[in-house]
């Protein structure tokens, strides 16, 4: 099955299922907005944003549908989740305290923790498949949305955080590395790169 975002008919964004070989997507959010960002590794679950009353949250939801779950309680902007690769952690980014950095939280809610604490806004961490490191889209510091349209670092670091260092440098943003984007192997990383017009 592969999950997206799409548009309803209301003009906001679902998560739908939609089987690999082609098909009729199946709404499984009924709240809107909801945007996509990751799978549990078990396949069961869904890791989203919904914004609900114009407060960005991280929420979980089976892919039977069902209620939702929220995870985080609008202390600032909540986006970009994705599963730790034993399901231990839902990693996101959070404006909490004033900056984009990334942090932790366990599937029922509790135990939040700050990873980063940088000098960037960082944005979308992806766990790599081996869990031994954490794959964010970094932005300056005085950048605080997502843009499409700025240089970006693509950083590689521990998943506590530690050990980080930029592999590269490009002009990107929003889009970059939204959705989960390892390989299987976890030896590679698919990415879009945009070239200034």
């Amino acid at each position: 099955m592969l999950a997206i975002s799409d548009k309803t008919e209301f003009g906001k964004s679902a998560i739908y299922l939609l089987p690999v070989a082609g098909g009729t997507p199946r709404l499984v959010t009924r709240n809107l907005p909801s945007y996509w960002h990751g799978w549990s590794p078990d396949g069961r679950t869904v890791a989203y944003c919904g914004i609900r009353d114009q407060v960005f949250d991280i929420y979980t939801i089976s892919v039977d549908g069902g209620e939702e779950r929220r995870l985080t309680h609008g202390e600032g902007r909540n986006d970009g989740p994705d599963w730790s690769p034993d399901g231990a952690w839902i990693y996101f980014n959070s404006s909490r305290t004033g900056r984009m950095q990334i942090w932790r939280i366990r599937p029922d809610g509790s135990d939040v923790q700050r990873v980063t604490d940088s000098s960037y806004g960082d944005w979308f961490p992806h766990p790599s498949p081996d869990g031994k490191h954490l794959l964010v889209l970094s932005y300056d510091g005085e950048v605080f949305d997502h843009p499409r349209d700025l240089d970006v670092r693509l950083r590689l670091m521990d998943p506590e955080g530690g050990n980080a260092r930029v592999l590269f440098e490009l002009f990107g943003g929003q889009g970059t590395i939204n959705v989960p984007n390892w390989s299987p192997s976890g030896e590679a990383f698919a990415f879009v790169r945009y070239w200034p017009a």
